[in-house]
């Protein structure tokens, strides 16, 4: 058999296994623990994001058909939410697009976007943090009560950005915001217009001698989940390995409170995001996406 053959029918095989997995997703069929796994790094829906051969038109192919069949998976599933986005350093920006748009789709207001810079996020300057959080929100008592640096830091930015219900932001809120802002530890990449039921955190791939970084993500999303219905971490799958800001969330103290996805460099786990999201909003929090995710592939519809 020739090489040129041999190609064909790999190809071909690869189309096959993508179409099994993405018609089983449109299904709303939970695929265990798996396939994503070993696809996580190939399955790229933006060829911009990835750092493999992935073939240009398998990668089309895979974006096109979760394209197509996430209308009727996230129809309706966050209706009546509110949702902020949250970045950190080196988050893909088509990811957060890719993201945004799912959300949206399933009845979601995004109502805005709020960067968590590398000083928030270096350890070095936790004390500058917190004492930030403690000036700018004197009168929150879960600001004062939190047992730690960042679960003040991640209260008071809770107090700041999330409630129980969508409104304009308060002179509280407002002032927190302004005092983090002018410190420089978050960035208003597009400033909310409202506190949000529900955050998303979009964190990016595990990097050497992040972990630092990592552990400091997870205090905060432990933190912040406490405000409103509280809040999704998403990642790529590196996010789940070793240094990724994902595994730490699930190595931690919030790991069964806080909703994790490592599949978000897929068309279709940003899809999933989305369903993570809406199971996080029921309070039915877990860990989607590859073999590393203890809840399985996708959430049960």
């Amino acid at each position: 058999m020739d090489q040129r053959t041999l190609h064909v029918i790999n190809f071909r095989f690869h189309l096959v296994s993508i179409a099994a997995i993405l018609i089983a997703l449109a299904a709303g069929v939970a695929l265990g623990s798996g396939p994503l796994d070993d696809t996580g790094d190939s399955l790229r829906g933006d060829a911009t994001t990835s750092q493999d051969t992935t073939d240009p038109g398998l990668a089309a192919f895979e974006s096109g058909y979760a394209a197509r069949t996430s209308p009727g998976l996230l129809k309706d599933k966050l209706k009546g939410q509110t949702i902020v986005m949250l970045t950190v350093p080196g988050t893909s920006a088509a990811e957060i697009r890719g993201i945004t748009t799912n959300l949206e789709a399933a009845g979601a207001d995004v109502t805005g976007e709020v960067n968590l810079t590398s000083k928030l996020l270096d350890a070095s300057g936790r004390q500058f943090a917190e004492s930030v959080a403690q000036q700018s929100a004197s009168n929150v008592p879960g600001v004062s009560a939190a047992g730690d640096s960042y679960g003040r830091v991640g209260s008071a930015l809770g107090r700041a950005l999330m409630a129980d219900k969508a409104a304009a932001p308060d002179q509280t809120a407002s002032t927190i915001r302004s005092a983090f802002s002018e410190g420089k530890l978050i960035t208003l990449t597009a400033p909310p217009k409202k506190v949000a039921t529900l955050a998303v955190l979009v964190t990016g791939p595990e990097r050497t001698g992040g972990s630092d970084q990592s552990t400091v993500i997870a205090s905060l999303a432990g933190a912040l989940n406490s405000s409103g219905k509280g809040i999704v971490v998403a990642g790529p799958s590196s996010s789940s390995t070793d240094g990724g800001a994902v595994k730490a969330v699930r190595d931690g103290d919030f790991a069964t409170e806080v909703s994790t996805v490592d599949v978000t460099d897929t068309a279709a786990g940003r899809v999933v995001t989305a369903l993570v999201a809406a199971a996080q909003a029921a309070g039915q929090p877990g860990a989607w996406g590859t073999s590393r995710s203890g809840s399985g592939a996708v959430p049960a519809r």
